[in-house]
């Protein structure tokens, strides 16, 4: 087993930077408010700026340091298996809509690194969908047949340049990686000029859909003729989209070799466990070990799994890097991108990237700019917020019942300690507390953290995430530390502390 760090950080995060845009403290006026400093909401507003808009991003924390920063940061249009999938579920055409939008995105999302002069590493590399068995081989021509149908020039090859044994795989020439918060941050600079503004520590609590709309901070607020409600998973309880979104955890970590070097391509395999594999410099990045939010399995052992992966094909030094991910995953495998809400002329979103966020997030501002100037989009219908589809109710209710599942199961679940006494160093248990649950928390240090774990955003309880020393909640997705602060929506509001 190589050597492990205790670097539970973003490779990304880490070699990159820090802004320090200003927290939004007063009242202002503009053209448009783009809820959310990640690659999709910032991508929103440079498009709306170049058509001449006042714009104001806010972020929550640091611009790129939410899902942005949490990446493998590949860009490409050859996404796993993603177009036998919306073939098999949506049809053909929509299969089709698909890979446009997505070279769209890859191209565009490079020529705006360009154009910005963005110091982001971004490098054109090759992306493989490949079989790790002999029973994936029909996935992975599966899949080159459905890409091709839908106009990706894609390719049949024996192998991508990985030292293990692949039973073949689907290859997308001259696709992109890139250093993803550099780029976020790239972005930011290119958009705070001009009467447009970014700010930072801002976290939107709600929004006033008038004329003008009114998004309401803990300090300030922002008035403008459109909101944009980029935040990776929406947060605005309207439009039932946690009916319809299921958000799905993975992991990544970043190796030094001992020898060697690693891949050129971008590989992603076909069946489960997922094996992601990229370079960056001469580090290796290995991603997979993806399940619900909020799953009891959320352990050290995610993370273990990679490096026993990694150790296995590559002579690994040590692991430099851990981190993760989330990703809301819609019904019927496509993003919504659109109005909020049905009528909805104002209020605007994008969302349900499938972790595919770059490329997606980038033809979702195409998609919004368009709409918000008032031009015609091809892609718009097949993507809308609205649609419906013959599966619709079955999906949708599927979704709610584990929605009613994780809501009431939890509460009639015994407590899994007596006290705080029997919570173990570095671990946590849900304890009883009157009539309601607490989470404690032990630090390395033997200090006590307290919280409610009835989530603020829909009160679902929580469940600890032992990967990541966070509460994680299994409806929705949202996380929190273990001090109560909000880690990720759709909750905005922190957990009520308690006594251990």
């Amino acid at each position: 087993m190589p050597e492990t760090t205790s670097a539970l950080h973003s490779l990304w995060l880490d070699s990159a930077p820090s802004t320090t845009y200003r927290q939004l403290d007063e009242d202002i006026d503009v053209d448009v408010a783009v809820i959310g400093g990640g690659v999709g909401g910032l991508t929103t507003a440079r498009l709306l700026q170049r058509d001449g808009a006042r714009v104001a991003v806010l972020e929550a924390d640091r611009v790129g340091n939410g899902v942005t920063g949490c990446t493998t940061a590949k860009v490409s249009a050859l996404q796993s298996t993603i177009y036998s999938t919306i073939r098999k579920r949506n049809g053909a055409a929509a299969a089709a809509v698909y890979a446009e939008a997505s070279w769209f995105g890859v191209e565009q999302l490079a020529i705006l690194a360009g154009e910005e002069s963005i110091d982001c590493d971004l490098e054109r590399r090759d992306a493989y969908t490949y079989a790790a068995k002999p029973g994936e081989r029909t996935s992975v021509t599966d899949e080159a047949s459905a890409a091709a149908e839908a106009g990706l020039p894609v390719e049949l090859v024996d192998t991508p340049d990985l030292p293990y044994a692949v039973y073949g795989a689907v290859r997308l020439a001259d696709q992109v990686q890139l250093h993803p918060t550099r780029y976020a941050q790239g972005l930011a600079a290119a958009i705070h000029r001009n009467g447009s503004s970014i700010f930072e520590g801002s976290r939107a609590l709600g929004v006033d859909e008038g004329t003008p709309c009114r998004v309401r901070t803990a300090e300030g607020s922002v008035r403008a003729d459109h909101v944009v409600v980029a935040t990776h998973y929406p947060f605005l309880d309207r439009g039932l989209y946690f009916a319809r979104l299921k958000p799905q955890r993975s992991y990544c970590i970043a190796v030094r070799l001992a020898s060697g070097a690693p891949p050129r391509g971008m590989s992603i395999s076909a069946g489960s466990p997922t094996r992601s594999v990229r370079s960056s410099g001469d580090l290796l990045i290995v991603g997979g070990e993806s399940h619900s939010a909020g799953a009891r399995e959320a352990t050290p052992e995610r993370f273990e799994r990679l490096a026993e992966f990694a150790g296995r094909h590559w002579d690994v030094e040590a692991v430099t890097h851990r981190w993760s991910a989330q990703d809301p995953v819609h019904y019927d495998h496509l993003p919504v991108i659109g109005p909020y809400r049905p009528g909805s002329s104002r209020l605007w979103v994008a969302s349900g990237f499938m972790k595919w966020g770059f490329s997606t997030a980038t033809f979702a501002a195409k998609i919004l700019s368009d709409r918000i100037a008032g031009r015609e989009n091809p892609w718009a219908a097949t993507f809308s917020p609205t649609r419906l589809s013959p599966r619709s109710l079955h999906d949708v209710g599927q979704l709610g019942a584990k929605f009613t599942v994780d809501l009431l199961g939890d509460r009639v679940r015994r407590p899994e300690a007596g006290s705080a006494d029997d919570v173990p160093v570095g671990e946590a248990r849900v304890l009883g507390d009157g009539f309601g649950r607490k989470g404690v928390f032990r630090d390395d240090d033997g200090g006590l953290h307290a919280v409610s774990v009835r989530c603020t955003h829909m009160g679902c309880l929580l469940r600890f995430n032992g990967a990541e020393r966070s509460w994680d909640c299994p409806c929705h997705g949202s996380r929190f530390d273990v001090d109560g602060a909000v880690l990720e929506g759709p909750a905005v509001k922190p957990l009520e502390p308690r006594d251990p």
